[in-house]
């Protein structure tokens, strides 16, 4: 299991991974977890967890998709193709309403039970994904900028690597270590030289680290 920090409220994180209690006129309900988490002491997500909160936090805050059609289209996915994490295996696209999966050249509208219709839909959010050869996610490129449209592919989390720390892709430089050697007082030509990287990638590992300083 990964120990990893995600820029989302964790009463959020933990709503999608362990469910929570609300309270209605008729009583107390349950909604149950949408993402399917080893339950262990104390809880952690591993890093196919991280992937699907990324994709769900798409899903409902970029793309503003309800919670009720997510839960039907996760328990109809579950129910028809028996994927255990389908967040993190299946490649949604949305049409800002429903959900949709790619099956037989056409988009199956899951939030819908199956119907079928074709849709030209992207998201964004799931070209940051790199999975394996069987379609499971093994790497994610986290959005680092507020503006998600101009947010280069520069740092990765990827699961072989560091635990699952923010890293320079293709390098393995863990972000946090050129932040603190930045605050430290190094200059960003200093970093660049010593770890034989572009200056960019070193301004773009530290802006994901300190925004502020970025």
């Amino acid at each position: 299991m990964l120990l990893v920090t995600y820029a989302f409220p964790a009463c959020t994180i933990r709503s999608w991974a362990v469910g929570r209690k609300y309270v209605t006129e008729d009583g107390s309900c349950f909604s149950k977890p949408l993402i399917k988490i080893k339950k262990l002491k104390p809880l952690l997500l591993s890093f196919t967890n991280l992937a699907e909160i990324h994709v769900l936090r798409a899903i409902r805050k970029h793309h503003k998709i309800q919670l009720d059609k997510v839960r039907i289209a996760l328990d109809y996915i579950d129910e028809q193709f028996q994927a255990p994490h389908p967040l993190a295996l299946e490649r949604f696209r949305t049409d800002g309403v429903d959900l949709f999966i790619e099956r037989y050249n056409s988009l199956v509208n899951v939030s819908k039970r199956g119907q079928t219709e074709l849709k030209d839909a992207f998201n964004a959010h799931l070209e940051r994904i790199e999975p394996d050869d069987t379609g499971l996610a093994i790497k994610l490129y986290p959005f680092t900028r507020s503006h998600e449209e101009d947010n280069p592919r520069i740092v990765v989390i990827d699961s072989q690597i560091a635990f699952g720390r923010l890293v320079i892709a293709e390098t393995g430089i863990p972000t946090r270590v050129l932040a603190e050697r930045y605050q430290a007082g190094d200059s960003i030509d200093e970093l660049a030289y010593d770890y034989d990287c572009e200056r960019f990638m070193i301004e773009e590992a530290i802006r994901c680290e300190l925004p502020a300083a970025a």
